[in-house]
C-alpha cells in the first residue's frame, strides 16, 4: 500500500503507533481518504482497527490511518457515509489547523459496552475511549469512578 501524502505512521506517546502530519493541515480539509474492507456486524472479524459506519456496516481500515490514535480532544474526525450501491467510505477531516510533526487524533466515541481505558493525556480526558454522552455507563463498565 502505497504511503498516504502528508502522513507518517511513527512510534506515539500515547498508544503504540501513532500518526503524525509531515506538512500543515487546515481546518477543514481532508487529511485522508481511507482505504477499507466493508463487513456486517454478524461476520466474525477482528475489528480494532474498524469503524463503525451503520449499525450493521462497519470499515476495516488497511492503510496509515489505521495507527491514527484516539483523543478526548482531538484535532480530527471521521467523516464516513454510505453510497447508491451501499459502499462506504470513510475520510480524515481535520477540525483544526494541524501542523508539521503534530499527531494527527480523533474520538473513537466507543458505545459504553466497548469503552476501554484512556490514556490520551488531554486535559479533558474522560477517563475512557467512549462516547461523550455515555461516560457514566463506560465508566462503570471498567470498574472506575466518573471525575
Amino acid at each position: 500500500m502505497p504511503p498516504i501524502p502528508g502522513l507518517q505512521v511513527v512510534r506515539s506517546t500515547i498508544d503504540g503507533y501513532g500518526v503524525v502530519a509531515s506538512r500543515p493541515f487546515a481546518a477543514g480539509e481532508v487529511i485522508a481518504e481511507v482505504d477499507g474492507v466493508p463487513w456486517h456486524a454478524e461476520e466474525s472479524v477482528d475489528d480494532r482497527y474498524s469503524l463503525k459506519i451503520t449499525d450493521d456496516l462497519l470499515f476495516d481500515m488497511v492503510d496509515q490511518t489505521r495507527w491514527i490514535n484516539h483523543s478526548c480532544d482531538p484535532n480530527a474526525e471521521i467523516d464516513s457515509e454510505v453510497d447508491d450501491r451501499g459502499r462506504p467510505s470513510a475520510r480524515i477531516v481535520a477540525i483544526r489547523p494541524i501542523g508539521i510533526g503534530e499527531e494527527i487524533l480523533y474520538d473513537y466515541a466507543f458505545p459504553a459496552y466497548l469503552a476501554e481505558p484512556c490514556c490520551c493525556g488531554s486535559p479533558q480526558c474522560r477517563g475512557a475511549i467512549v462516547d461523550e454522552d455515555e461516560v457514566s455507563e463506560g465508566l462503570k463498565k471498567l470498574g472506575l469512578k466518573s471525575a
